[in-house]
């Protein structure tokens, strides 16, 4: 399988391309502020079309450029009904900034507009676009909505997380916003992460990539999970 990714934009927000392999067709993944540029550098280098565009939540960091680009390609995005309704004003359903300053940062009118084509991600599916077979897992905690998307295990790579912004190397997604809620957080660390095999390269939305191994060791928001989730905490 073919993965890249890139930061993008004042958040540096994780921006990834999978492809079955160089020269097929392709699924995107959060393109978020100033995303288009390079994306479309790596599509022509490596000679990729977007079939698809899946979002781990609906943060305006992460789906800034979706609607450009789903209206380049005619393709559709996908996203977790829970988190449906920040497509339809990316600016307003985020952070704290001015809707105002967000909306000044645009660069062209399509830039935070709802994307034509919205289909839903539900907890457990198995999307199956252009080649790539991506395991859905719901991760509510960081918004309603928040998805991780996994990788078959290959014959000599091992499962690829997309974490959006569930996990980070040494960290974990803020819950202060509005729609997160840190007791959801926990679980979904619990459930989704905890069990994945310590070989899993987590690919998170924002900086390095890391291990669920390397997490499970060094990470102090995971420390501890399976006896709070014993003691139904």
């Amino acid at each position: 399988m073919f993965i890249t990714g890139f930061p993008a934009g004042v958040w540096a927000t994780n921006c990834y391309v999978l492809a079955a392999a160089e020269g097929e067709d392709c699924v995107v993944v959060d393109p978020g502020q100033d995303s288009m540029d390079i994306l479309r550098e790596i599509l022509t280098e490596h000679r990729l079309r977007p079939a698809a565009v899946v979002l781990t939540h609906g943060h305006i960091d992460h789906v800034w450029s979706v609607a450009p680009l789903t209206a380049s390609y005619d393709i559709p995005a996908y996203i977790h009904p829970d988190d449906r309704y920040r497509l339809a004003d990316p600016a307003g359903s985020s952070f704290a900034e001015a809707r105002e300053s967000l909306l000044a940062m645009t660069k062209g009118e399509l830039e935070l507009t709802e994307p034509d084509d919205v289909r839903p991600l539900l907890d457990g599916q198995t999307i199956d676009i252009a080649g790539v077979s991506l395991r859905v897992d719901h991760a509510p905690g960081h918004t309603e909505g928040s998805l991780t998307f996994r990788t078959e295990r290959g014959a000599t790579q091992p499962p690829v997380m997309l974490s959006g912004d569930l996990l980070f190397a040494g960290s974990i997604g803020r819950t202060d916003l509005a729609g997160g809620d840190a007791a959801a957080m926990v679980q979904s660390l619990i459930r989704v992460v905890l069990p994945s095999d310590d070989d899993t390269i987590v690919m998170p939305g924002h900086g390095e990539r890391t291990t669920i191994g390397d997490e499970r060791r060094n990470n102090p928001f995971l420390q501890g999970l399976s006896t709070a989730a014993a003691d139904g905490d």
